[in-house]
């Protein structure tokens, strides 16, 4: 949570049982059933967390048509005040709350509830919304306990009410081809065998907050955090959240399985409390999966740091046997490659699954693979000579779809679609405990200093 906000939010402007997960998440009797919600095409809304991302999440939905909100829900004035206050700007009027309790019994018309708490509140805040009759969309990670992601699912299943979880790479129009064009429809990485990602942010100083605005040890203790220090910075400790894996990591190995369509068999990791002396989570880690899929063993591994912004910002890289995809919620940071021993790919041009090559620096070479380009005289007494062949290097290529809206926006217009008219969901409750079972294991692997396995039925809620 913080009391300051950036300048772009002030605008208004696993085998067979992943198959089977699959189409259990198809079938399953409430995903379709949000166009219950409401016979109007509005949607009243209410936020629960009011701090940084509850107000990236707010700024996103209101470029969205139909959309209005209703309630606001913050422990801290600060928060609470400046969601109200940046809604009644844009026409809103929420009324604000202290309590979610009194929230969801008192403001009767509400459809759906955004939750951005910290991650040790979301099962308790997403299973009171779902029991008072309301959607949810929720932040990820689901929860820092794998006990509170399956009540989470568990209550969703028993309130035929929708749950979105935040994951919003799925719903991201250039993913969302990336997957289905180019690794998965088409194959044009051919047989993927490594995955690499990462997240890394510079040296950063822990929240403050300002001066006689913090709130009582009374109050704290109430909701459940020791100190204002910890309520700050809650992202740092144990009992409330998860630490980077949670925070950064999950948004891109969750990728990982939804591309790859399995859950790994296994993860090992390493990671330490090496900088940031005064924190309980580990300031970097490195964790090591393997994937079984029907081609062979895919390889994965991910890497967080908090002490350098190097190494290339935030990306997810999918190698396969002719080409690799480097892609990012960042379009800067989204490149595609072809393997010179890869079949042209003019066709997948034409059909507008990939962009033409780039030009200049990365465009392909005029040479193609094995291509005969002269002669060379060897030197020495028999002045042979011998053909010359060299072997093309990766041509650079672009995923032709753009997104030009906020990045969070298209996930909670998919959520919105489905309470309006029961569109499925991109990131259902069942997918992302999947997803949460994989984020919470690597911390469990850092502390076990081994591999640890996973059993096809460790994913299902």
């Amino acid at each position: 949570m913080s009391d300051t906000l950036s300048s772009s939010l002030t605008r208004r402007d696993f085998l067979s049982t992943s198959a089977k997960l699959g189409a259990f998440i198809a079938a399953a009797p409430y995903i379709a059933r949000g166009a219950d919600a409401t016979g109007a095409d509005q949607v009243n809304v209410a936020v629960i967390g009011c701090g940084e991302q509850g107000r990236i999440l707010i700024n996103a939905a209101l470029k969205i048509p139909g959309v209005r909100f209703k309630a606001v829900c913050d422990i801290w004035p600060v928060n609470r005040n400046y969601a109200e206050n940046i809604l009644k700007k844009f026409g809103h009027d929420p009324k604000p709350f202290e309590d979610y309790r009194e929230l969801l019994s008192t403001v009767k018309e509400i459809d759906a509830v955004i939750i951005a708490t910290p991650d040790f509140k979301h099962a308790e805040h997403t299973v009171a919304a779902l029991k008072a009759g309301k959607h949810v969309y929720c932040e990820k990670l689901m929860s820092n306990t794998i006990e509170g992601a399956r009540s989470m699912v568990v209550a969703a299943r028993e309130t035929k009410k929708l749950l979105q979880l935040g994951h919003q790479r799925r719903s991201n129009p250039r993913y969302i081809h990336a997957k289905d064009k180019i690794v998965t429809g088409n194959r044009l990485l051919g047989r993927v065998t490594n995955i690499t990602g990462e997240w890394h942010r510079a040296v950063s100083a822990d929240l403050g907050f300002p001066a006689g605005k913090g709130l009582s040890e009374a109050k704290l203790a109430e909701y459940g955090y020791a100190n204002m220090h910890e309520f700050r910075n809650w992202r740092w400790f144990k009992r409330y959240a998860g630490g980077p894996m949670s925070d950064l990591g999950a948004h891109q190995i969750d990728i990982y399985n939804w591309m790859l369509g399995v859950n790994p068999r296994s993860c090992m990791a390493s990671g330490g409390v090496d900088y940031y002396k005064t924190h309980e989570w580990y300031d970097n880690a490195i964790a090591i999966f393997e994937y079984e899929t029907k081609e062979g063993i895919v390889r994965a591994t991910y890497n967080v740091l908090t002490t350098t912004s190097a190494g290339g910002g935030y990306h997810e890289y999918f190698m396969g046997d002719e080409g690799a995809l480097k892609i990012s919620e960042n379009p800067k940071a989204t490149k595609l490659y072809r393997e010179a021993r890869a079949p042209e790919w003019d066709e997948w041009t034409a059909k507008g699954v990939v962009a033409a090559p780039l030009s200049g620096e990365g465009a392909p070479p005029a040479v193609k693979p094995w291509e005969k380009v002269g002669v060379k005289k060897l030197a020495g007494p028999s002045k042979a000579t011998v053909d010359v062949r060299e072997t093309a290097a990766l041509s650079a290529w672009d995923i032709p779809v753009t997104l030009d809206k906020a990045i969070h926006q298209p996930h909670l217009e998919n959520f919105f679609d489905a309470v309006r008219k029961g569109t499925p969901l991109n990131c259902p409750g069942e997918a992302a405990f999947a997803s949460a079972i994989t984020i919470l294991k690597i911390n469990e692997a850092v502390a076990a200093q081994k591999t640890l396995t996973f059993a096809p039925g460790d994913f299902i809620a």
